[in-house]
């Protein structure tokens, strides 16, 4: 039974303003991918063995034991690095906030060892990151997942219930539900062949891995020739991580209808005009569920939220996501 929701304080959001000449989805996300600077301050690099004898990697900013901590987990084919992981974790540390910046499986700096990887509906990584983090601090926990980090998050928190190992989270620019997503990708011409291409491309280069340390793992001539990402998914992502097809994985990884069951604050923020997560496939519920704070914005495109200027960027969603988080860490 999910406990009544605690009184959630006011939180007030400035409104999102796009950069002058950069009000399209699409400029707003390859001028984000671009543009986020990527510098870290001093973080140490750990690897972590799995219990099933694979391995993580990890970008560890430290704080005090007793301050609070914060896991970040990116999205598809991205990095513990990558733009938006790296501002996020400067925003949260200078907050005063520790940080585990996940890398999952595959995506580190090495091949994982295992024939699985990751995706969007796999919560036993982030839940052993979360138990080794607890191992080694005091403080209160939080969250922030982005894309396809941030369903796996709701999907975790969803899971947990009453019992989530969180005290609070943050999601950016996440799917809902999968197959809308999957099919505007699949579907889309000029920029979105460009995004699905990009991702097709490095998925590929993995797979061609994967049946180098494992041969006979996958039928590698019908994975080369994929054109789509349900493709791929129904040949790679479905098998090697126990669904009976792509849709199947869809369907049971999407964190749309179970976000009922979440009973922890949560910050959604999410643009009606994101290519990859399209306004349509955003609940109608989220303003009805006690937990959840939905910040939808006009424009903002996908993981971008650029304000400013196109020569003085501005990044919106770091400080609103610390703001938030923030608000329920404190004592």
């Amino acid at each position: 039974m999910l406990r009544e929701p605690p009184h959630m304080p006011a939180f007030e959001v400035p409104p999102f303003i796009p950069a002058r000449g950069l009000r399209s989805p699409h400029a707003q996300t390859i001028f984000a991918n671009f543009a986020r600077p990527t510098w870290m301050p001093p973080v140490i690099r750990e690897s972590w063995d799995t219990p099933d004898g694979d391995v993580l990697e990890v970008l560890h900013l430290p704080a005090p034991p007793d301050a609070p901590h914060a896991l970040l987990l990116h999205g598809l084919e991205s990095r513990a690095d990558a733009g938006y992981m790296a501002t996020t974790l400067r925003t949260l540390g200078d907050a005063g906030i520790g940080v585990f910046s996940l890398a999952f499986r595959s995506c580190g700096s090495a091949p994982n060892r295992l024939p699985r990887s990751y995706h969007a509906g796999d919560t036993d990584d982030a839940l052993y990151a979360i138990g080794r983090i607890r191992a080694r601090v005091r403080g209160p926990l939080v969250a922030v997942g982005f894309s396809l980090g941030g369903s796996v998050l709701l999907n975790l928190l969803a899971r947990t219930g009453d019992a989530a190992p969180l005290v609070a989270a943050a999601v950016v620019s996440a799917p809902f539900d999968l197959v809308p997503c999957v099919e505007v990708l699949d579907r889309g011409e000029g920029w979105m062949r460009l995004y699905r291409e990009r991702f097709l491309l490095r998925l590929k280069r993995k797979a061609r891995e994967k049946e180098r340390c494992f041969p006979g793992l996958l039928d590698l001539d019908a994975v080369l020739a994929a054109r789509t990402l349900r493709r791929f998914d129904e040949l790679v992502t479905a098998p090697l991580h126990g669904f009976d097809s792509a849709q199947h994985y869809y369907e049971s990884s999407s964190a749309g209808p179970r976000l009922a069951q979440i009973a922890r604050p949560v910050l959604i923020i999410n643009a009606d005009d994101d290519p990859i997560v399209p306004g349509a496939t955003i609940p109608s519920t989220l303003r009805t569920l006690p937990f959840l704070t939905p910040v939808l914005t006009a424009h903002g495109g996908h993981v971008a939220f650029v304000e400013g200027t196109p020569l003085r960027p501005r990044f919106w969603f770091e400080p609103l996501v610390t703001r938030f988080l923030l608000q329920h860490v404190a004592p």
